[in-house]
């Protein structure tokens, strides 16, 4: 890697372990978020410690289709080597955005799809392109209906868990159609942030009971790392300390082909 890397979701726990790694490495990150004033916060803590890291910052609000028009269209062409999609959210409640979409589903997925397709263009023919997934895609069934899915089939974790599959099946279709792109998949495992955070009265005592068990976020983002600087041809999921071919469970060609479409008819009437 030698090129500009986004990384978007800069701010999070795991998208700052990111940046500090990559800059570690000499590798200029831009920084691609939704709260400006915390990603100068973290920006400024990795200068503290590594003065010469090459970090920008640039607002992106992936729950916003114009935001992410927006942002992709400021993305010089040639500027960019590589694409990190680490933002991810789990809604509280059933939430539309102004695009008229769920909430979860927006961020997780639609946003980091169209981002997708407008930076290619603007990228070399060869880019790196790396999705955090989540283990929870294999306790999922997912179908065309789930891309809009309302208020009676909303779950936190489920809405969570068919996005991130969502997320998963676009990076294998991706790959099909642009063989000659660099793309691959990265499970974290279970990683001690505030996203686990349900807003539910008990998660004081599931914190006590499980957090110790978790990850710490610079462990969980190893696998993302190496998904960047990979050598091998992809796609290939990467998870714990090394790296495998695509699950059976996760290889559908048919639907990852219709959810393309569907979801391209879904874009193009925002």
């Amino acid at each position: 890697m030698e090129g500009r890397t986004i990384i978007t979701g800069a701010t999070g726990a795991m998208g700052s372990a990111a940046c500090e790694a990559l800059a570690a490495k000499g590798i200029p990150v831009l920084m691609a978020c939704r709260n400006l004033s915390k990603a100068g916060a973290v920006r400024d803590g990795i200068l503290s410690r590594n003065p010469s890291a090459n970090l920008e910052i640039r607002h992106l609000d992936l729950c916003s289709l114009a935001s992410v028009r927006e942002f992709a269209e400021s993305v010089g062409p040639g500027s960019v080597d590589s694409l990190f999609h680490n933002a991810g959210v789990i809604s509280r409640r059933y939430e539309l955005t102004a695009d008229g979409l769920e909430k979860t589903f927006s961020t997780n997925y639609f946003g980091p799809w169209l981002l997708t397709r407008l930076l290619l263009p603007r990228m070399p023919h060869d880019a790196r392109i790396v999705s955090m997934v989540s283990l929870s895609c294999r306790y999922v069934k997912l179908c065309g209906r789930d891309l809009q899915m309302d208020a009676a089939d909303f779950t936190q974790l489920g809405s969570y868990a068919s996005a991130k599959r969502a997320l998963l099946s676009f990076s294998l279709e991706l790959s099909r159609r642009h063989p000659e792109l660099r793309v691959n998949l990265a499970d974290p495992g279970i990683v001690g942030t505030d996203m686990i955070d349900l807003g539910h009265w008990f998660d004081p005592l599931t914190d006590i009971i499980f957090k110790p068990f978790c990850y710490k976020p610079a462990k969980g983002v190893q696998p993302a790392l190496r998904a960047l600087e990979a050598s091998l041809p992809g796609p290939r999921y990467y998870v714990g300390k090394g790296s495998k071919d695509i699950p059976r469970c996760y290889r559908t060609p048919e639907l990852d082909g219709e959810l393309w479409t569907m979801t391209e008819d879904i874009i193009e009437g925002k």
